[in-house]
């Protein structure tokens, strides 16, 4: 009896002393390894810029974009009717205050990608539109489409423009507004366009 008392004695005490050696060891060789934001990124599949007959604008369009389907689709009940294309005056302005602003979207777009076809769902009523630039884009043309099928053409003509709000477009009468298309490229390593309609 006593051997095995001894026995079991000894044998505990040998765990004892190798189980805080072990941990130890595991705790040296244990490696911790620190990585940095993950920045996820889309693939740049580019296709065959889509405009429909009766286009306003004559001067050369981007062949190939990058399209970015709208988050929110709209449908438009009435036959789509081309408006005269309105040339965009650059004008910074202030942004209206947040109770009269009605609805707001961004989309962020990457150098890498050249010309990107944006949508935006919108279909509420306003009486303006702006266009917040954080970056630099360069911007092509706008289209905003109305409810009675009205599509108003913004021709930026190419423009490249910096941080800031802008007027987009002005309709005071109050007009319901479906879709608001953008075709734009970043000039700077990506570019956040955000859309406002307000009141």
């Amino acid at each position: 009896m006593k051997r095995l008392t001894l026995s079991l004695f000894s044998f505990g005490l040998v765990l004892a002393t190798l189980i805080p050696l072990e941990s130890m060891a595991a705790q040296r060789r244990r490696v911790v390894v620190r990585r940095g934001p993950v920045v996820v990124r889309r693939p740049v599949v580019r296709t065959r810029l889509v405009v429909r007959n009766g286009y306003p604008i004559r001067r050369v369009l981007p062949t190939a974009v990058v399209v970015r389907p709208a988050r929110r689709v709209v449908t438009i009940g009435a036959p789509l009717v081309f408006l005269p294309s309105v040339v965009w005056t650059s004008r910074v302005v202030a942004m209206p205050a947040g109770d009269r602003l009605v609805w707001q979207d961004s989309e962020v777009i990457e150098r890498e990608e050249g010309w990107v076809d944006s949508n935006f769902g919108i279909d509420s009523q306003g009486n303006a539109l702006f266009l917040q630039i954080n970056g630099t884009a360069e911007l092509n043309f706008a289209e905003v489409a109305f409810a009675n099928g009205n599509v108003q053409v913004v021709d930026f003509n190419g423009s490249t423009h910096g941080p800031g709000i802008y007027n987009l477009l002005d309709f005071a009468d109050g007009r319901h507004v479906k879709t608001v298309r953008l075709v734009a490229k970043s000039e700077s390593d990506d570019t956040k366009l955000t859309v406002y309609l307000s009141k």
